[in-house]
């Protein structure tokens, strides 16, 4: 618990395979402003889930992973953020998943969690247009697809600078 704010907001990632992860980590590292990069590469599922609801969640995502699969998805591209750079994420179950989480967590939900899903990793950010746009085209003329795996989620609080790890859950279900 925060001294006098209440608990941490709760974020919710997936995790990648070991290979994936590292490519776009790498990646990261690389493009995103030193001073600002707290974080390892993440694709995002929930930006701020109550804190003061971990223990639900956490039992929510233990049942939920327990049955699902590991699951195919594919590194199809990349998109401007405007101020930096993201690696466009696809394959039918990811969204199907955190639809089903987003209704059962609706009454949770933040006006920015509420708002439609595009999966992607983050390269870059806070940086001019003009180096966004330079890295964006540097990365796709040498930009081939790549197969990437889902094998879990993460549960991480929220206190401000680097993220608190607050619970794995590997998908365990048979494909």
């Amino acid at each position: 618990m925060d001294e006098g704010r209440g608990p941490a907001p709760l974020i919710l990632t997936l995790r990648m395979d070991t290979n994936s992860f590292a490519r776009l980590d790498a990646l990261r590292r690389a493009h995103f402003p030193p001073e600002r990069n707290h974080l390892s590469a993440h694709l995002t599922l929930f930006h701020a889930l109550p804190g003061d609801a971990e223990a639900e969640v956490a039992a929510n995502l233990g049942t939920l992973c327990a049955g699902t699969a590991p699951m195919p998805l594919r590194v199809a591209g990349l998109r401007s953020l405007g101020r930096g750079v993201a690696f466009v994420v696809e394959g039918a179950a990811l969204p199907k998943l955190r639809g089903m989480l987003a209704d059962a967590w609706h009454g949770w939900l933040t006006p920015q969690d509420r708002q439609g899903f595009r999966p992607h990793v983050t390269v870059q950010n806070k940086v001019d247009p003009a180096e966004a746009r330079a890295l964006l085209a540097a990365l796709e003329s040498g930009f081939t697809p790549w197969e990437m795996r889902g094998e879990g989620l993460l549960l991480w609080r929220y206190r401000g600078g680097p993220w608190e790890a607050a619970g794995e859950f590997p998908f365990l279900g048979k494909g």
